[in-house]
């Protein structure tokens, strides 16, 4: 897998809070992501994990000293969320609807299609694909208008294992070749020490911790000696106790 360049910052985030009626879902979140950098979010259900990615996004206000993007902005969500009376090629030009010529959005939707596989499925519905495929489309759709940042939340949590493990390489090879900065807000730990160069976990509104991962990608596997041990610090700032802390307990 080939190198990503870092660039200056792409998102910065400054004491952000987000409350819903009285409840406080964020508090004082502080992050910086660098152009390149593909960092991962962890967090328990209800830790502000997917608020945090919708504030990045700009689909929640959030006040300009607080949240600050700089470029272009996409999302890839769990559910893939295309239009089921759109064609598949039409689906994915809808994020170029008001920058490009229709002739210029079929021929980008189209080289998009080819870049996740699926330039057969250009004329058929979205109704017609498989789960996979689907998800598919959704990157295609996020990265055919150039991202500075990539924003996904938790796209593969619905996917079978074999499926999910297809995706994690497309994500890759597609991050590796449009360069975006990429925020993956996942429940899933082996996922984020796969992908990322940065996990992070969220907890109680709060950045609570965070790990650098400097092991190059091809080399990183469950029984890693640097990753197994930051496998165990994260599943423990998550409240989760493996078999091995189980039974040095129990000791």
């Amino acid at each position: 897998m080939a190198s990503v360049t870092r660039t200056a910052r792409v998102a910065q985030v400054r004491d952000h809070h987000r409350s819903y009626g009285d409840t406080a879902v964020l508090q004082g979140v502080d992050l910086d992501i660098a152009g390149g950098e593909f960092v991962a979010l962890l967090g328990r259900s209800g830790s502000g994990k997917s608020t945090l990615l919708r504030s990045l996004a700009g689909l929640d206000a959030s006040p300009a000293s607080e949240v600050q993007v700089d470029g272009r902005t996409s999302v890839s969500f769990q559910e893939p969320r295309l239009l089921p009376w759109r064609r598949v090629t039409e689906n994915v030009g809808l994020a170029l609807l008001s920058t490009a010529r229709p002739e210029e959005r079929a021929r980008r939707a189209a080289t998009a299609l080819g870049e996740v596989g699926l330039t057969e499925k250009g004329e058929e519905w979205p109704l017609s694909l498989s789960g996979g495929q689907a998800q598919r489309v959704s990157l295609a759709r996020a990265l055919v208008s150039e991202p500075d940042l990539l924003l996904l939340d938790e796209p593969f949590s619905a996917l079978d294992a074999l499926t999910r493990i297809e995706m994690h390489r497309l994500v890759l090879q597609l991050w590796a070749r449009h360069e975006p900065a990429v925020l993956l807000v996942t429940h899933d730990v082996d996922e984020a020490l796969m992908l990322a160069d940065r996990v992070l976990v969220l907890d109680e509104g709060r950045l609570a911790h965070e790990w650098t991962l400097p092991t190059p990608r091809h080399a990183r596997t469950p029984t890693h000696p640097h990753l197994s041990e930051v496998r165990e610090q994260v599943l423990a700032a998550l409240g989760v106790q493996t078999v091995d802390q189980k039974a040095a307990g129990a000791a």
